[in-house]
C-alpha cells in the first residue's frame, strides 16, 4: 500500500494546515522533525541526559510503508480515542484519501481500520526503535487537539507504551507550538 504515504502527508497537511504548509515541508517531514526533536538532547543539557544528534535531518522519504503505515493507524485510533471519529475528522480524512488517489484496496483498508481502530498495544508492539516511537507518538499528537480527557489519556498511554519520557514528550509539544 505505497498510497498511505500520500495519505499520511495530506492528513498531517490537513490537519495542520499552515504548520505544515509554512515548514514548506510536508506532513511526513513533520512527523520526522518533531521526532528528532523529541529524541535529541537539549543543547543546554549536560552529557547523558539524552541522544545527542546525528547533525542529518531525517529523510522523509526513508520512513518505511510500515512505518507510515503505523502512523496512519495511530492517527485513526487517536482521532477515535474519545469514542467518536466525528464530521470534521471524518471530512479531514476523505479530503486526504481523495487527494492521494488512495486505490480501493486501499480503501477498503482504511474503512476496517475506521471501523476498527487499533488499539495503543497493538502498535507499540510493532516498534522497533525509540526515533520510530517518536514518530509514532508525533503522528498522533498531530491527529488531535488533546482537549478531552480521553484524549489526554490516549496520548499518556501512548507515550508510556512507547517508552517515551516526559522530556520527549514535552519536546513533541513545544515543536507544535512553534
Amino acid at each position: 500500500m505505497a498510497e498511505v504515504k500520500r495519505v499520511l502527508d495530506a492528513l498531517v497537511r490537513s490537519r495542520r494546515g499552515g504548520l505544515a504548509a509554512s515548514a514548506a515541508l510536508g506532513g511526513l517531514a513533520l512527523i520526522a522533525g518533531l521526532a528528532l526533536r523529541a529524541t535529541q538532547a537539549d543543547a543546554t543539557a549536560g552529557p547523558g541526559t539524552g541522544t545527542q544528534p546525528s547533525g542529518k535531518p531525517f529523510d522523509a522519504g526513508a520512513l518505511s510503508d510500515d512505518e507510515a503505515t503505523l502512523c496512519l493507524r495511530i492517527m485513526v485510533a487517536a482521532s477515535a480515542a474519545d469514542g467518536l471519529i466525528d464530521a470534521r475528522e471524518r471530512e479531514r480524512l476523505d479530503a486526504a484519501v481523495a487527494e492521494s488517489g488512495l486505490d480501493l484496496a486501499g480503501r477498503q483498508w482504511l474503512a476496517r481500520e475506521l471501523e476498527d481502530p487499533a488499539t495503543i498495544d497493538e502498535i507499540a508492539d510493532r516498534v522497533q526503535d525509540p526515533g520510530a516511537g517518536a514518530r509514532i507518538y508525533a503522528a498522533a499528537r498531530l491527529a488531535i487537539d488533546p482537549d478531552t480527557m480521553q484524549e489526554r489519556t490516549f496520548l499518556r498511554q501512548l507515550a508510556e507504551a512507547l517508552d517515551l519520557d516526559e522530556t520527549a514528550v514535552a519536546r513533541v509539544e513545544s515543536g507544535l507550538a512553534a
